[in-house]
């Protein structure tokens, strides 16, 4: 029997390695136990998550923009036969980045700091590298998918990030981090794939140089990955430039195209940071506008806000607070759900009134294994027709530590009255014309921006305060 047993493990994985199909950049043979039809799938299932985290962003000319571009790219790849998918999310943080099966994504962050088409394309061809060479096949291969305990970067403690896998399933796809040669790969197929349509794949190299002085202002906790994964910047823009250099000779492209007007105008309007109507935190106090409430975060505790719900850690990880919306046609039918779906035990549940509104407390626990319980308070609140949960996390040890913390927002959930927080406007991208020969701080100083913003102007530039601008330039500033 241990014979037999043994010969069909041997035979299966022989049957495994001739089966392997080659990589189809490289052209090696690659032993990946997923097959193209589920790769695809995969994307498949995590679009919609994506898309539920972060929402698309609302404007149909940018959409068509990246998709255009990003199906020209693809048709000339490594891989034209799969059906690729481009999108805008709308999200503040600078990044792009690649789900395997043919989904690409790019932040409004990031494209408010590409300052030409030809920088855009070299990322895009870096994100669809990442595709073509089943880098993110690889990885699943090697099982470095999973919980990693990061939400958004907040650290948590792993037990309480289980609470947050309604929206974050798919979202370990996000949270790859590729190797140093899967890098250097994807920046190989980013130049290739950009010049084989006709862009100047050194501007690419220029735009590492922006983020590399932005993740010097933020500590890194904005790059993308495909720069904080590498060990030095500097290096990887001189090949970059060099690999351009020759795909140009390559291509006998004599005239690359950049685009920088035109892409300016393209993103004239473009949301710039974060969108108060979305909500927003000023002075530890969470507004949303557009849904008329208000509630006290916690000071100092990490901070995340999207379309689906709104996350906070304590410094420490030990304790986790979200605000998301309820099941329910009613306050009970809610509460049960949330039993139901977080597999909770109720310690106790009653009747209250948060500030007039109709609401169920509820402590409930969630057994763990070796023995470990975490406790969870849960605030289901009545507003119109709409039912908040609010609900703290932490370990039962724990709990009472917290616990005042999270009565402290959930008690003070009240409607939103305050007419400045209720019309507050998110800043935009405003583009303007040089009218005369100057330098770049002369002309954000004639634009009234404040001398505090005025470095942050000059990186949304990609250029140094002290360059030189020619009449007829179009220059970034933001503006409402």
């Amino acid at each position: 029997m241990k014979n037999n047993s043994l010969f069909i493990f041997l035979l299966s994985a022989f049957m495994l390695f001739n089966s392997c199909a080659r990589n189809p950049v490289s052209g090696k043979r690659q032993i990946v136990l997923m097959s193209e039809s589920q790769e695809i799938a995969m994307g498949q299932e995590a679009d919609p998550q994506v898309i539920a985290q972060f929402g698309l962003y609302p404007d149909s000319a940018l959409q068509r923009f990246i998709t255009q571009k990003g199906r020209q790219m693809a048709a000339i790849s490594h891989r034209p036969n799969i059906e690729y998918h481009f999108r805008v999310i709308d999200s503040d943080v600078i990044n792009a980045f690649a789900v395997p099966g043919g989904y690409v994504y790019f932040t409004r962050g990031i494209m408010a700091y590409f300052n030409n088409e030809a920088e855009f394309a070299g990322v895009l061809g870096h994100e669809i590298g990442h595709i073509t060479a089943r880098h993110s096949v690889e990885q699943q291969r090697n099982q470095l998918l999973g919980q990693v305990g990061l939400i958004a970067g907040m650290v948590v403690a792993p037990q309480l990030a289980q609470f947050a896998d309604a929206a974050f399933q798919g979202m370990g796809l996000l949270l790859l981090k590729f190797g140093r040669d899967a890098e250097r790969e994807s920046d190989m197929l980013g130049v290739e794939y950009s010049t084989k349509i006709g862009y100047d794949a050194a501007e690419m190299a220029d735009f590492f140089t922006t983020l590399e002085r932005k993740g010097a202002e933020t500590g890194a906790a904005e790059l993308p990955d495909f720069l904080s994964t590498h060990p030095n910047p500097g290096q990887r823009q001189a090949t970059v430039a060099q690999l351009a250099k020759e795909w140009k000779q390559k291509q006998n492209l004599t005239n690359p195209v950049v685009n920088r007007n035109s892409y300016l105008r393209m993103i004239e309007g473009m949301v710039f940071g974060e969108d108060p109507r979305q909500g927003f935190r000023e002075n530890n106090i969470f507004y949303h506008p557009d849904l008329k409430f208000q509630f006290p975060t916690p000071p100092n505790w990490a901070y995340q806000n999207s379309p689906q719900r709104v996350q906070l850690a304590s410094p420490d990880g030990k304790a986790l607070f979200m605000l998301m919306l309820a099941p329910g046609a009613n306050l009970q039918e809610a509460a049960n759900a949330v039993v139901q779906q977080y597999k909770l035990t109720p310690v106790q549940s009653s009747q209250v009134t948060v500030n007039g509104l109709n609401a169920i407390a509820m402590v409930a626990d969630q057994a763990q294994q070796q023995g470990q319980v975490l406790r969870t308070l849960s605030y289901l609140i009545q507003y119109g027709s709409t039912i908040y949960h609010l609900i703290g996390i932490s370990s039962l040890a724990d709990f009472t530590a917290y616990q005042n913390t999270f009565l402290n927002s959930m008690q003070n959930f009240r409607q939103l009255t305050d007419a400045s927080k209720l019309n507050r406007q998110p800043e935009r991208i405003r583009i303007r014309t040089v009218n005369s020969n100057t330098t770049l701080g002369n002309f954000l100083t004639q634009q009234n921006v404040p001398s505090a913003r005025r470095e942050e102007m000059a990186l949304l530039n990609g250029m140094r305060l002290t360059d030189n601008l020619t009449s007829g330039m179009l220059i970034k500033v933001v503006g409402q």
